[in-house]
């Protein structure tokens, strides 16, 4: 008879920075609680926040609390959290991202496979607002979540979405972690530090595969402040500016691979889609949606030249090593 693999060890990481969330926050705790394959260990790491630290130290007991010693966003608090974290897998959860009662489940069976780096699911969004007409789920990238054209069932993928990710422990440690030039800052809409690290994990690893599970399901609230044109379109200019970072790191090729196919395929048939239901219809939210597209796909091309003029100017740094501190402060 042969023996049954074991499973591997589970570490949650949830990074927060804002007391506005707090409600939220908790729910995505007890979404974890929940899970039917409990995690080893959660470790809830505070961005530079000391009013939210010590409010999680006072009612939440059950969870490792640390505050965040590295620099400012959310690079340098996912950073930490590694630093801490004591388990084969790393699972990554934004603070306003609840977890389906299988996520964990549904990710780590695919670590069965030694050659499988990194484990993402899909994100759906829950609107605060209900989602805008000139909102198409082909935009749904704007506001951290799944679009229309991912996977559908489980396949290999560039990247992972960073409200919904694994990764093995040590591919991270061996990598050096999260790029702190990249990501999320406050309110500051940059990112793809997800697909830079999972770009750089590949490089170091030939034959290795990043997966896509659309099964392993969180849902991510979106406030009705990231359903404005505003934020579509300062979201869309940031992802330029950090497309552009990427792509000096990593090379143009890596960067931009998904991103072609997505403008050569995707955009194309929502815009006539949209211009299509309104020709039928007289439906104004279709011709909203086309303009969105044309709008974002404009200011996206846009940040992305500049990006890559100001990225010849001064080269993004290369991430330094993530290594455990013991200085760092937690309560179990």
């Amino acid at each position: 008879m042969s023996t049954p693999i074991d499973r591997p060890t589970v570490s949650v990481i949830i990074c927060c920075y804002t007391m506005a969330r707090w409600e939220i926050l908790l729910d995505v705790m007890e979404s974890v609680r929940n899970q039917t394959m409990p995690p080893m260990e959660v470790i809830v790491v505070v961005d530079h926040n000391e009013d939210l630290y010590e409010r999680l130290l006072a009612v939440v007991d059950d969870v490792t609390i640390v505050a965040s010693t590295g620099p400012r966003g959310l690079s340098g608090a996912r950073n930490v959290g590694v630093g801490l974290a004591d388990s084969d897998i790393v699972a990554f959860l934004d603070d306003d991202a609840q977890a389906a009662h299988d996520w964990l489940e549904r990710l780590v069976v695919f670590y069965d496979d030694p050659d499988v780096l990194a484990v993402g699911g899909r994100v759906e969004p829950v609107w605060e607002s209900g989602r805008p007409a000139y909102f198409g789920e082909e935009l749904d990238w704007i506001v951290g979540c799944s679009h229309r054209g991912m996977p559908k069932v489980a396949s290999e993928v560039r990247n992972v979405i960073g409200a919904n990710m694994s990764f093995r422990l040590e591919v991270l440690r061996r990598v050096g972690g999260f790029n702190i030039a990249l990501g999320r800052q406050g309110t500051i809409p940059l990112g793809c530090e997800e697909t830079e690290i999972c770009i750089r994990s590949k490089m170091g690893s030939p034959g290795s595969r990043i997966v896509y599970e659309p099964a392993a399901v969180v849902r991510h609230h979106v406030p009705a402040t990231r359903g404005t044109v505003r934020y579509m379109l300062a979201r869309s200019w940031s992802e330029g500016l950090s497309k552009a970072q990427v792509s000096e790191i990593v090379g143009h090729k890596r960067a931009l691979g998904p991103e072609r196919r997505y403008v050569r395929s995707i955009l194309p048939r929502a815009v006539a889609s949209g211009i299509h239901d309104w020709s039928r219809d007289g439906n104004l939210g279709g011709l909203g949606r086309a303009g969105a597209i044309i709008a974002v796909l404009s200011f996206t091309a846009a940040g992305y030249l500049r990006g890559r003029h100001l990225s010849h100017i001064s080269p993004p740094p290369v991430p330094a090593p993530v290594l455990p501190d013991t200085r760092w402060r937690d309560v179990q």
